[in-house]
């Protein structure tokens, strides 16, 4: 179902807010009474032409120091980095790079199921167990600071 000027504008307003993509969708479901799918309301988003905008997470001081930035990515105490594409890999839901405690850098994927994918561009190669874990927990917190 198409939301009307009046409502997309709601939703633009509601984008200014700060309300996430989640918190957007519950809303067009309680005012609007118009069930959308969280991709559809991402797609609307950006139709729309508004960015969702980041809320800045509390950090303590011993987070911060432990942080860097690289090229983008954020680099962890564990020296794990996760990297979300700004454009995102065809046929997925999101996309980026991850390098990994060992110095190896990969593609990763969320496909269209929801499946995670990993590509390191060497034959054989698997993670190990933390860096796996850790990766989880990296990924997990970029796509919370983009909106996701």
């Amino acid at each position: 179902m198409e939301l009307n000027d009046v409502q997309k504008e709601a939703v633009a307003g509601w984008v200014a807010e700060g309300l996430n993509l989640s918190d957007i969708q519950k809303k067009i479901s309680s005012e609007f009474d118009i069930s959308m799918t969280y991709i559809d309301v991402r797609v609307l988003v950006l139709d729309l032409g508004v960015d969702v905008k980041d809320k800045p997470e509390p950090v303590s001081d011993k987070k911060k120091d432990d942080k860097l930035e690289q090229d983008g990515a954020e680099v962890g105490a564990s020296g794990l980095s996760v990297e979300v594409d700004a454009l995102t890999r065809p046929g997925s839901l999101v996309s980026g790079t991850v390098v990994f405690t060992d110095g190896v850098k990969a593609s990763w994927f969320l496909d269209q199921e929801g499946r995670l994918a990993l590509d390191a561009g060497q034959p054989g190669y698997k993670p190990d167990e933390t860096d796996l874990q850790l990766f989880q927990e990296e990924l997990r917190a970029a796509l919370k600071k983009k909106g996701m």
